[in-house]
């Protein structure tokens, strides 16, 4: 199925993974929202679960192993063309991670993968959604702290 103005929704799903360091960033190389900073992740393929998807796409586009700690929130994302068509249609579902091994770099459809200071997130632009679930990851991580400690 095209991406680009497909018949159905297709499902992505990304990954939040707060470390020590940051949070972990990727610039995307594809669109849509190319050349944009996100969290990293794709679209899920077929018989694979969402975790497993998360575990796939982030090892695609960072290096890094990673164990999927929680769900965070699904998102509709839906961008039109000028003539008001649906030309991208995703829905995504977003979970926390934390990194288990492996070696930060950036491939498949990252261009660039960074460790990024959360309180800092601001000049880069980052689309409405990608903010929010941002912040409900830092609650949810916060959360998850505090009951371990």
């Amino acid at each position: 199925m095209n991406r680009e103005y497909p018949n159905r929704p297709i499902v992505g799903v990304g990954a939040v993974i707060m470390e020590p360091q940051g949070i972990l960033l990727i610039k995307r190389g594809k669109p849509p929202r190319l050349g944009e900073w996100s969290i990293p992740g794709g679209a899920q393929e077929l018989g694979e679960t969402v975790e497993q998807a998360a575990i796939r796409e982030v090892a695609e586009e960072t290096g890094l192993d990673i164990e999927v700690l929680g769900l965070i929130d699904v998102v509709n994302s839906i961008s039109h063309d000028d003539q008001g068509g649906v030309q991208y249609h995703y829905t995504l579902v977003d979970v926390l991670a934390a990194v288990t091994g492996g070696d930060l770099r950036a491939g498949g459809d990252a261009a660039e993968v960074r460790w990024f200071d959360p309180n800092n997130l601001t000049e880069l632009g980052l689309w409405a959604e990608t903010r929010r679930i941002i912040s409900l990851a830092a609650e949810m991580h916060a959360s998850l702290e505090a009951a371990s400690d």
